[in-house]
Parts: C-alpha cells; sequence; structure tokens
C-alpha cells in the first residue's frame, strides 16, 4: 500500500460486524478466567493486556498504523514526544553512557538531553549537522551508545543528513536515531536512508487539531542487537526485573526495542497516551498526506513573497530554491518538506513583536504544525533557557521568527502578513 492507503487502512482490520473505527478501549484492567492464563502475558510468553500502563489495545492499533506508514516492525505510543525521545535514548543508555546528538535539535530535547538526562550520568557530545567527517568521527567515544538528530530541525529548519550521520553511527555500532516529526512519513522515512530507530511528536502534524499530546517511537528492526551485545546489556543480557528475560534473544531484532520500552520503560515511568487521545490521533493521521501537501504548498508561497518583502532580512524554508538545504531536502524529501518557515525582520526584536502583534489570522502560540497558522519567537520563549552562544550554536538566532503555516487560503495569509509587514 502506498502512504495515503497506509494512513486509512493500516493498524486495524475489522472482521465481520466490527466496528468500522478504531474502536476505543476506555480501561484500565483486563479480566483473564485463571492465573495461569494472566501468569503468561507478564512473562511474555502470550500477547494480551493485563494494566493499560504497559499497553491498551487502542493505543497498540494506532501505533501499529504508525509503524506501517514508517516501513518499520514494531511502535509503541508515549503520552508527549518529549517522552518519545526520553524513552528512545534512555532504552539504551544508562548512567555512565554517552550519546552523539544534533547542536539544532528542537529546544525542549535540547534542554532533556543536556540538563535533565546528564543529572541522570548520561552524557552528552553535540555537534553542528554540518560539521566535518573529523569532527563528527571525534565525537564518538568508547561508551557511545546512539546518534540522535532531527529530519528537519525546529525551528532553524536545518535538514539532517541522514544516510552520512547512519553510516557514522553503523561503524561505531550504535543506532540513529531520528526524530521526523516536522517531514512526517508522508515527505519523509528516515529508515529508507538508513536510520534505526524513529521518534515522532504525534501532538504535531500527525494530529493536527491542537487537540491531543502524544508521541510514538518506531523501531526499523533491523539493528543487529547482539552483533554488538557488549554495548547494549539491557538487550542481550537477562533482565532480572522482568523474570530474566533477554529481549533480543527472546525476540529478534524486529521487537526486542519496543519489548523491553514496553515491559521495562513503560512499566517504571508510566508514560503513557490515553486510548482517547490515540483514537483522535488516529483521525488526524487519516487526513495526513493531504494536509501536508497543503501545509506545503501555502508555505511555500509565503516563503516566496517574504523572499520579496523589503521589510524582510532573511527567509529560511528547505523547499525554497537558493536555500542552503535544497538539493539536500530534494533527496530526502522530494514530494515537500514542511510548513514551517522561520525568518528575520529587519529591525531586530522589537520589529519582530510588532510584526506578531499585529497579525490578525496567525497566532502567537507555542504550537507548531497545526492546521492553523501560528507564530513565535523562539528566543523569547522555546529556546529562553539557551545563552546567546548556544542559540546560535542551535541555528536559532535571536532575531528569529518562525511561522507554522496552516491549511488557510494562502491569499488570506498572503493579505494577513502583508499587512503586519506594513506596520513595522
Amino acid at each position: 500500500m502506498e502512504i495515503e492507503t497506509k494512513c486509512l487502512h493500516a493498524g486495524y482490520e475489522p472482521k465481520n460486524g466490527e466496528p468500522r473505527m478504531i474502536p476505543i478501549i476506555q480501561s484500565t484492567t483486563f479480566k483473564y478466567d485463571t492465573s495461569e492464563k494472566m501468569g503468561e502475558l507478564f512473562d511474555l510468553k502470550a500477547s494480551g493486556y493485563f494494566y493499560s500502563r504497559l499497553q491498551n489495545p487502542t493505543c497498540d492499533m494506532v501505533a501499529a498504523k504508525i509503524a506501517a506508514m514508517e516501513g518499520g516492525s514494531a511502535a509503541m505510543l508515549t503520552g508527549s514526544g518529549q517522552a518519545a525521545s526520553f524513552l528512545a535514548v534512555f532504552n539504551l543508555a544508562n548512567a555512565g553512557d554517552h550519546v552523539v546528538a544534533s547542536s539544532t535539535i528542537y529546544g525542549g530535547s535540547f534542554n532533556l538531553f543536556s540538563v535533565t538526562m546528564r543529572k541522570m550520568g548520561i552524557d552528552f557530545t553535540f555537534v553542528d549537522p554540518d560539521c566535518t567527517d573529523e569532527e563528527l568521527e571525534a565525537a564518538f567515544k568508547p561508551n557511545t551508545k546512539a546518534v540522535f538528530g532531527e529530519t528537519i530541525a525546529n525551528p532553524a529548519l536545518i535538514v539532517f543528513d541522514i544516510e552520512r550521520f547512519a553510516k557514522a553511527a553503523h561503524s561505531h555500532g550504535v543506532p540513529l536515531i531520528i526524530d521526523n516529526t516536522f517531514a512526517t512519513p508522508v515527505n519523509c522515512r528516515p529508515f529508507e536512508f538508513g536510520a534505526d530507530i524513529v521518534v515522532h511528536s504525534t501532538t504535531k502534524y500527525m494530529d493536527g487539531h491542537d487537540a491531543t499530546l502524544g508521541g510514538c517511537i518506531v523501531d526499523h528492526g533491523k539493528f543487529d542487537w547482539m552483533a554488538h551485545k557488549e554495548k547494549f546489556p539491557g538487550l542481550c543480557t537477562p533482565d532480572e526485573s522482568y523474570h530474566g528475560i533477554t529481549y533480543a534473544t527472546q525476540f529478534g531484532n524486529e521487537g526486542a526495542f519496543i519489548t523491553k520500552a514496553t515491559a521495562q520503560l513503560m512499566r517504571d515511568f508510566g508514560c503513557v497516551q490515553s486510548p482517547m487521545n490515540a483514537y483522535m490521533l488516529n483521525l488526524g493521521l487519516e487526513s495526513l498526506p493531504v494536509r501536508m501537501e497543503r501545509h506545503c504548498s501555502n508555505a511555500l508561497k509565503i516563503a516566496q513573497f517574504l523572499e520579496k518583502s523589503d521589510k524582510v532580512s532573511w527567509v529560511n524554508h528547505p523547499s525554497l530554491p537558493g536555500n542552503k538545504y535544497y538539493e539536500r531536502a530534494k533527496k530526502y524529501m522530494p514530494n515537500g518538506t514542511c510548513g514551517v518557515i522561520s525568518f528575520g525582520v529587519k529591525g531586530g526584536r522589537k520589529a519582530a513583536e510588532k510584526f506578531m502583534a499585529e497579525l490578525k489570522l496567525g497566532m502567537i502560540a507555542t504550537h507548531v504544525a497545526d492546521a492553523r497558522t501560528c507564530c513565535l519567537h523562539p528566543a523569547s520563549s522555546t529556546h529562553r533557557q539557551m545563552s546567546e552562544e548556544e542559540l546560535v550554536a542551535a541555528g536559532v538566532p535571536s532575531d528569529l521568527i518562525r511561522l507554522s503555516v496552516g491549511l488557510e487560503n494562502v491569499n488570506d495569509l498572503l493579505a494577513d502578513i502583508g499587512n503586519a509587514l506594513s506596520k513595522i
């Protein structure tokens, strides 16, 4: 099936007389006739459900759809995109371990890694996604367990060279984790370029309607954990907290990563996505291909308009011919990138604030990748915990405005933006 068909049909196939839509299983608990039957679930010898803190049928159906969309072997939903990023890394790296990450990742992810997870004893080295091969090689250590990057950086809009970083990661025997939130599997499928694990904030384009928080982790199922078992004891040696199971041998490459993340980490952290949120996420997934096409076409027209304005100092959108990442975007995302534009207004912070105050359709909000157009000044909001030096390293200068272009009629958006610019 093509991606448009998967968005509608993957993950759930109703049988005769069953609900056409994915059903909402709004229950924490599941009944069994005997303790032996339930015991098989706790031993991971049988599939099924016993408590929704670990797994829920509605969530699993939606996760299976996203796995199919990405071309992965298994997936799990989480309560937020932050939870997905945390669990994906923590499933591999523990105290005393090290991770290489792109310096231009979303500010919340940067803070999660550089502050919170460092307090847990995990070290991170942040590298410029356009670093030299020598600089990238120097970032690895004997205790490196993963590499982390974003398909399209939020909000710097740097297109990540997935193949290059996958090759480097694999040469050191570690997987590449890609945050594919902005591109979505409609526009990019990182597994096709060598990535091993994909994470999403499903709160963004996948839901697309300001309705539900959520995240997802997808495993490609191709990384050979046992070939590097000395690096990944959590997957390749018995887990005494779960009946001595060795995930890599019992569930193979296709199931080990997600099974461990569910049976061990979700069990202990409980950052689940609710069945109702999963149901609403599925509604967003069904229209995702149609919406992404409109987001991308609207954004390109607005970016071209901004390029011609004498009130604008610079415009960044990967689909603009002449953009630094145009050719790379064509390689990884030939059908379009995303609906987000970053640009600078002449006059700096004060002019940027005036511009945003004059917008009528574009709402000032921390949200992005939504059906409605949103506008944000990241240096004073999502990235305000960063120093000036860190802002520059992250590709988020203090004059940057992030415009998330929605599904409105593009002529209405152009009129609104043009009016706001004229007031500066």
